[in-house]
C-alpha cells in the first residue's frame, strides 16, 4: 500500500467529500478549509469571505490503487473549474476551484491535467483552478464531516 493525500477545493465540500468517499483506492476523507491567513479558522469565519480559506477536501488514498491522475479525472469532474470563486448557487473565494499539491509531483501532474484538458477543448471557458503548494489543512467542525451521509443523503449541488 502507498498512502498519500491530496487536497482539493470544488466547491461546497459537502458533497465533494461524499463522491470521493465513494471512489475505490480512497482510505479515508476530510472536510475543512486551506489557503487562509486565519489559523483555526471556523465555518463561520471561513463564510465571511475574509480569511482567504477555501473549502476543501483532504483525501487520504492508496496510489497504487488509485492513481493522482485519476483523482484530477474525478476533481474535475465533479465541477465547473472554469467558475472563478463560485460553484452553482455558492459564491465567495472559500468556493473557489483548487488543488493544493502536497507533492512537487501533484503540482506537476495537477499542471499537466489542465493542459491537457485546456488543448481538449473540454471547457468552453478558460480553466480557472489554481495550483497550489499545500500549506496547513484545518479540519472543519465534526458536524460537517461526513455531512450528508449524517443525514441519509446522497448528494446536494456541486
Amino acid at each position: 500500500m502507498a498512502i498519500e493525500k491530496a487536497v482539493l477545493g470544488a466547491g461546497c465540500f459537502w458533497g465533494v467529500e461524499a463522491r470521493f468517499s465513494e471512489l475505490p483506492g480512497v482510505l479515508d476523507t476530510a472536510v475543512g478549509y486551506e489557503g487562509g491567513t486565519l489559523e483555526h479558522p471556523t465555518y463561520k469565519e471561513v463564510c465571511t469571505d475574509r480569511t482567504g480559506h477555501a473549502e476543501v477536501v483532504e483525501v487520504t488514498f492508496d496510489s497504487s490503487r488509485l492513481g493522482y491522475d485519476t483523482l484530477l479525472d474525478t476533481f474535475f469532474a465533479l465541477h465547473d473549474p472554469t467558475q472563478v470563486n463560485r460553484q452553482g448557487p455558492d459564491w465567495g473565494s472559500q468556493y473557489r476551484s483548487a488543488i493544493f499539491a502536497t507533492t512537487e509531483d501533484q503540482i506537476r501532474v495537477a499542471q499537466a491535467k489542465i493542459d491537457e484538458l485546456s488543448a481538449s477543448g473540454a471547457f468552453r471557458k478558460p480553466i480557472a483552478t489554481q495550483v497550489l503548494p499545500a500549506t496547513t489543512f484545518w479540519k472543519a467542525e465534526e458536524y460537517h464531516q461526513r455531512y450528508l451521509e449524517k443525514r441519509g443523503m446522497v448528494s446536494c449541488h456541486i
